[in-house]
């Protein structure tokens, strides 16, 4: 308890899911997670309890052919887990169990969720875990439809619950077998439209989904937060841009272009395969990997609203707008941490992308490029390239996944503390540009 309350809540989110992704790792272990006659390496289980916690998605081992049904099931947990957030669900088991959430507790909630206040925080914990039963038992029955032909009903039924919690949470992780992901279905336009409507609703943040069903609930959208606003414009954007370069640059129809242009943004399920892809459609999702999804959701990325207030603060600075949106002006803090996420996310991708290209002399630079970017957007997309790297390669991957999950802020400051006897020396000018 005392080292606890020396700790910052970015460094407890930190070895919350180092402690839940070892954990993940020894269950996946199990003799009775593998299945029979299948040999599987602990780093194997560690790269899959990483890729599922951190909602990735990539894998050196197919989850289906690999592991049991209690090893499936494991799989995921972690994946609800990963998703929801190691703080969610501690409050969850003592909201479960009666027990009062203190302020520590509280202050770790409202960073997870990106609240800008205590207030109301209890309500939205409670509404958060009705969000997320609702969308994945709605898209595992959804999905039940597209996969009852070709499987037992069981057997569907096994499929569409794992689809649900895999798809909401933007994992892309699939027990379908033999490393396919969805590309028996890239024609179902039924399981198209649920994956994507999920992935969305996964990744545009619960304060965003608790703001939108007020603004139902009221019949106005006059109340949305100016974050809501950003996020919805931002997401929209994106998913459209992304479907009609996809289109551009690839023989697509516009099916296969909006499902990979919202599936790129970290949710790495896919419809074709990737290594057969044109080298400006690769650009394309290497773009969307890296945005990814917007804050307080299950993806990962830099977020959209990062990206939002770059781009503000350049038009601004260009004199192309008088930088205020919606009735708002961002806070100059705000557009300092954008740029600081930025920079540390070029940091990690250039650094990865050096690292694997030095292990793995033999493949290209455009597929170890994509395969870093998915890392760090805990995308999971890959050209196919994932079970064949080296163990070096493979640890770099799950540093790179678990700082793309938790946040290259969060990995930077975690151990930061403030010092109220500092001292400032005086600004300096410098040349830049």
């Amino acid at each position: 308890m005392i080292f606890k309350k020396h700790l910052r809540p970015a460094a407890i989110t930190a070895i919350g899911f180092l402690v839940l992704i070892l954990s993940g790792a020894c269950l996946l272990s199990l003799p009775f997670s593998v299945r029979d006659g299948v040999r599987l390496s602990f780093l194997d289980a560690f790269f899959t309890a990483t890729s599922s916690v951190c909602v990735t998605g990539l894998v050196t081992v197919d989850p289906f052919d690999t592991f049991t049904g209690f090893g499936q099931t494991v799989i995921a947990l972690l994946i609800q887990a990963g998703g929801l957030g190691i703080s969610l669900i501690g409050a969850a088991f003592m909201l479960a169990l009666r027990k009062r959430i203190g302020l520590n507790e509280r202050l770790l909630l409202k960073e997870s969720i990106n609240l800008g206040s205590f207030e109301g925080l209890l309500m939205l914990l409670k509404k958060i875990f009705l969000i997320t039963i609702a969308f994945e038992l709605s898209g595992a029955v959804l999905s039940f439809f597209s996969f009852y032909p070709q499987y037992s009903f069981w057997r569907a039924v096994q499929i569409s619950v794992f689809h649900g919690i895999s798809a909401f949470n933007n994992a892309g992780f699939d027990i379908l077998g033999g490393m396919k992901s969805l590309t028996d279905y890239s024609e179902d336009v039924l399981l198209n439209i649920v994956t994507c409507t999920l992935i969305f609703f996964g990744g545009i943040g619960f304060l965003v989904i608790h703001d939108l069903t007020s603004a139902i609930k009221f019949r106005t959208v006059k109340k949305l937060r100016f974050h809501t606003k950003v996020a919805l414009f931002m997401s929209l954007g994106l998913i459209l841009a992304g479907t009609l370069l996809l289109k551009l640059t690839g023989d697509f129809t516009w099916l296969e272009s909006l499902f990979n242009s919202v599936s790129a943004r970290t949710a790495g399920f896919a419809t074709h395969n990737l290594g057969a892809f044109p080298s400006a459609a690769l650009l394309v999702m290497i773009a969307l990997m890296f945005i990814g999804a917007s804050p307080g959701g299950t993806g990962g990325g830099i977020k959209t609203t990062t990206l939002f207030c770059a781009l503000s603060s350049t038009g601004e600075a260009a004199g192309l707008h008088p930088g205020s949106f919606f009735k708002y002006k961002i806070a100059r803090n705000t557009i300092v941490r954008s740029s600081q996420i930025i920079t540390l996310a070029f940091t990690v991708v250039i650094v990865g992308t050096f690292l694997l290209l030095f292990f793995e002399p033999d493949m290209s630079f455009s597929q170890i490029l994509f395969e870093v970017v998915s890392a760090f957007g805990t995308v999971g997309l890959s050209c196919g390239i994932t079970p064949e790297l080296s163990s070096a390669s493979r640890i770099v991957l799950i540093f790179i996944m678990y700082i793309g999950r938790i946040g290259v802020l969060t990995v930077a400051t975690m151990w930061h503390s403030e010092d109220d006897n500092t001292f400032s020396y005086p600004e300096g000018y410098l040349s830049v540009g």
